[in-house]
């Protein structure tokens, strides 16, 4: 519970830099404000980057909301400028990935920005593939690339 203001702020000004909007995306979750109570489930998780005592970024997956099937969402993936650029990222997807196979869930998707393009490509090569429209319905209508995994 401690780390959750943390948390909250940099998912917040990593949306605010990318210049996404604050309504129909991350921003606005009431999850955000509460993301240790959130992810309290034995079917999710939540990981956060640790410098000396600051959160630099951080990473999940939890059930795909109002989705029949055993997929999960890569969730809340942000890093603050100073974490940019030395491989976290690429380590976190990993890390949620092997968590969301040892979960049991089949598929991981996410929703992100079009310009989100450092974002984009790290899916992409950690094996996501475009879809054509949503899955579930996760509330960030204004999200408007979708991608998904097989585990």
């Amino acid at each position: 519970m401690e780390d959750d203001a943390q948390v909250a702020q940099v998912i917040r000004a990593v949306l605010v830099e990318m210049g996404a909007p604050k309504v129909g995306t991350a921003y606005a979750d009431e999850a955000l404000d509460i993301m240790t109570a959130t992810y309290a489930q034995d079917d999710r998780i939540y990981f956060v980057v640790d410098d000396g005592g600051k959160i630099i970024g951080g990473a999940g997956v939890a059930p795909l909301e109002n989705n029949e099937g055993n997929i999960c969402e890569l969730q809340k993936m942000y890093f603050l400028p100073e974490a940019r650029g030395k491989g976290l990222g690429a380590k976190m997807m990993d890390v949620c990935l092997r968590k969301a196979k040892s979960l049991g869930y089949d598929k991981c998707y996410l929703e992100t920005l079009p310009y989100m393009i450092d974002a984009t490509k790290l899916y992409a090569k950690s094996g996501f593939e475009n879809l054509d429209g949503p899955l579930g319905d996760t509330g960030h209508y204004s999200c408007n690339v979708w991608m998904i995994k097989s585990l």
